[in-house]
């Protein structure tokens, strides 16, 4: 009998993406890519635990790439490469329970992924490459358990040419040059999305961002000389922003947070785990994209830290990033989170209100209005509680469910415990029910 890999889908939003029988707790990546012909060679070592007994295991990897030897275990497994699933065969059945080596010696052309939401994953730029991957591109250039509630850490190796610099996750653990290339190592030991998961290459300088007496959280830039300047100044207040959501939001969740220019323009910036990447023209001199500076630094807490373990949810990322912003405008003396509030939902009432903020359907979870109406749920809960308890919260979300999985209705018990009337008609409202709902009225304690 053959087993069906596609039975009921992990996620309803990407019904092709995740696979069962097995957890991953890590990856170590070793890949090697050229940058002139836009090639990749890699070798993939996956460590799992099966969950299940089964024939075959299936990983995401994309068309793109192809494979040239499997190996569980230590033994040769046969294999096949179809739709974008890796199903691999171990020459030995594994009980539930046993360990599951898997190592994948693949190459080929990188592309993006294409899907709903455009292309996603490894896109060449006009001088290096980048990854985004939100939300199924992680699969362009590595084989994996390609979906949010699957964490592991990760060791990645990125070999290329040296005059490139070449960023991953984590922490470099070591950099080696022999002749032309130049190997980057670098290690993720925090759980990791397969999505948050990055490399980023380009003729890029490094630098650290504020000085130590301003944050100990290592901040460093990698920036074109070019830009240099322009950064400087739009960045300038990353450490004080990186302090006051430390503030309101509890520790920063990893080891240090760089920040990636790429010489190319971008249509948004891009977050991955510990990074986030901008584009040239996110860089303007005048502080134009300091909205989104405070939005993809939010999502380390939000997103990296606490990933929801299904799409659906994507408010408690998208939703809290975005309140991020208003909570910093208030914080370096712009308008406050109250004004910000009630300009977006001034903003919200005139666009169509058909949307499930709570679960959007996969076609509009990036739809802005999930994005402020996701803040507005924060900001009328933050009316509710009143400053103090509202922050601690949010603390206390972030300290219970650091580096794991999450969904509302844990967000919403845990919120329970802050408040002595009952929050079902505000998650009602405001997440579940089409109408826009009226903000309730300004008090004394939020603003």
């Amino acid at each position: 009998m053959g087993e069906k890999f596609y039975e009921v889908p992990i996620d309803e939003y990407l019904p092709q993406n995740g696979n069962r029988g097995y957890r991953v707790s890590r990856y170590e990546l070793e890949l090697v890519y050229k940058v002139s012909s836009n090639r990749l060679s890699g070798r993939a070592a996956i460590t799992a635990v099966t969950t299940a007994a089964r024939a075959r295991f299936a990983l995401d990897l994309s068309q793109s790439l192809s494979v040239t030897k499997v190996f569980v275990n230590g033994a040769r497994a046969k294999y096949a490469h179809q739709r974008g699933k890796l199903t691999v065969t171990p020459a030995q059945k594994i009980p539930a329970g046993g360990v599951l080596a898997v190592v994948v010696q693949y190459g080929g052309t990188p592309r993006p992924v294409r899907g709903p939401w455009g292309e996603v994953g490894w896109e060449e730029l006009t001088d290096g490459a980048l990854v985004a991957s939100q939300p199924n591109g992680a699969a362009s250039w590595f084989p994996c358990d390609d979906h949010p509630s699957s964490k592991a850490s990760y060791r990645i190796s990125i070999t290329t040419d040296s005059p490139y610099y070449a960023v991953a996750n984590g922490t470099l653990l070591r950099k080696q040059t022999k002749a032309s290339q130049t190997t980057w190592v670098y290690e993720q030991p925090e759980p990791m999305s397969s999505y948050l998961a990055t490399i980023q290459i380009g003729p890029y300088r490094r630098y650290r961002i504020g000085s130590a007496h301003e944050t100990d959280v290592p901040m460093h830039a990698l920036v074109p000389p070019r830009l240099r300047t322009a950064f400087e100044h739009d960045f300038q207040r990353q450490p004080r922003m990186l302090a006051e959501f430390r503030e309101r939001f509890g520790p920063y969740p990893f080891e240090g947070y760089t920040v990636v220019v790429t010489d190319d323009d971008l249509e948004i910036p891009i977050e991955a785990q510990g990074l986030s990447i901008f584009g040239a023209n996110h860089c303007d001199g005048r502080r134009g994209a300091e909205r989104l500076i405070a939005h993809e630094l939010a999502h380390q807490w939000f997103g990296n830290s606490l990933t929801v373990r299904q799409w659906r949810d994507i408010w408690l990322h998208e939703g809290f990033a975005c309140y991020a912003e208003w909570v910093w405008s208030e914080a370096a003396g712009g308008p406050s989170a109250d004004q910000l509030a009630r300009a977006a939902r001034h903003n919200l009432a005139r666009s169509p209100q058909d949307i499930v903020v709570g679960d959007p359907g996969p076609a509009l979870m990036f739809d802005d209005r999930v994005y402020k109406r996701g803040a507005l749920t924060l900001h009328t809960l933050r009316l509710e509680l009143g400053d103090p308890k509202f922050f601690g919260l949010l603390r206390e979300w972030t300290s219970r469910y650091r580096h794991s999985s999450v969904d509302t209705e844990e967000f919403a018990d845990l919120a329970g415990h802050y408040s002595t009337a009952s929050l079902r008609p505000l998650w009602a409202a405001w997440l579940y029910d089409r109408p826009l709902p009226q903000l309730p009225p300004q008090t004394g304690t939020a603003g």
